[in-house]
C-alpha cells in the first residue's frame, strides 16, 4: 500500500518528530510511505481569515502535490478537515478543480482514522507504563467525526493508566487564527483546559493535532506543570520501541 505523508506546516516546522513517528508506524504495517516535496500549506489560515482567493490558490498547490498519491495520511485532524470540508466549497464553481478536490478528499485521512478504518489496526503492540489523558481536537471530532479511533488505539496499549479528561469536548482555545484575533478569550479557554488536564493527575497529555498540543502544552509549561505532551503517533511509536 502506497501512502503519502501530508505533514502540515506546524509539524514540518516545529514537530518533525511527529512525522517520523507516523512513517515508522505505517511502515511497520506494510505501507510504502513517500513525501511529496511539492506540498505546502493546506490554505486554512488564509481561509479562516477571509482570504478565499488566496486559499484557493494554495489549495491548488496541495491538490497538485498529491494528485498521483494512492492514499494521503496526515497527523492533523484540522488540516485533514480543511481538505474534506472546505476544498469542495472553494472549487464549487470550477468543475475541473472540483473533481480534483473530490479525488483528494476521497483518499485523505487523519492518522488514527487511517490506521483503524483503512488498515484495520487497533492494537500496535505498544507498552507505555505512564498515566495518560487525551484531548480530542475540535476539527478531528466535529469535522471528521474522529472520536473513537484514537481511544481504541490508546486502550490497546499495555501498562497504560488512562484517565478521561474532564470537559473533554471543550475547545482548548487555539483555533489557529482565533488565538491571534481573540487572544484574551483564547487564553481563558486554554487556562480552563490546562486545569482539566491537571485534574486528571496524568503525566502525559495525548492528542491528534499539534496545534492543540502546542497551545495546551505552552500553558502547562508557563504554569510550571510537568505534563508531557505527545501526538498519538509518538505514543504508539515510542511504546513499540521501548
Amino acid at each position: 500500500m502506497k501512502v503519502s505523508l501530508f505533514i502540515t506546516c506546524l509539524a514540518d516546522t516545529l514537530y518533525p518528530e511527529v512525522g517520523e513517528s507516523v512513517v515508522r508506524v505505517l511502515s511497520d504495517y506494510g505501507c510504502e510511505v513517500d513525501f511529496p516535496e511539492a506540498q505546502l500549506c493546506c490554505g486554512q489560515p488564509a481561509f479562516n481569515s477571509g482570504y478565499q482567493d488566496e486559499a484557493r490558490e494554495v489549495a491548488r498547490g496541495l491538490i497538485r502535490a498529491f494528485e498521483h498519491s494512492d492514499y494521503v495520511v496526515s497527523p492533523s485532524g484540522s488540516c485533514t478537515g480543511m481538505v474534506h470540508h472546505y476544498y469542495p466549497y472553494l472549487f464549487e464553481n470550477e468543475p475541473e478543480w472540483k473533481a480534483k478536490a473530490a479525488a483528494l478528499v476521497e483518499k485523505t485521512y487523519e492518522f488514527s482514522q487511517f490506521l483503524v478504518g483503512v488498515l484495520g489496526v487497533t492494537d500496535v503492540g505498544a507498552s507505555f507504563p505512564h498515566s495518560v489523558t487525551y484531548h480530542p481536537s475540535c476539527h478531528a471530532m466535529r469535522l471528521l467525526g474522529v472520536t473513537e479511533e484514537p481511544l481504541q488505539l490508546i486502550d490497546a496499549v499495555k501498562d497504560i493508566a488512562f484517565t478521561e479528561l474532564p470537559r473533554k469536548q471543550d475547545c482548548c482555545g487555539f483555533g489557529g487564527t482565533f488565538a491571534v484575533k481573540m487572544a484574551d478569550m483564547s487564553e481563558a479557554m486554554v487556562c480552563d483546559k490546562a486545569a482539566c488536564v491537571c485534574e486528571t493527575g496524568a503525566e502525559v497529555l495525548v492528542g491528534t493535532d499539534m496545534g492543540c498540543l502546542m497551545n495546551i502544552g505552552g500553558r502547562l509549561n508557563k504554569e510550571g506543570k510537568p505534563v508531557r505532551v505527545m501526538h498519538l503517533a509518538q505514543l504508539l511509536d515510542e511504546g513499540r520501541r521501548t
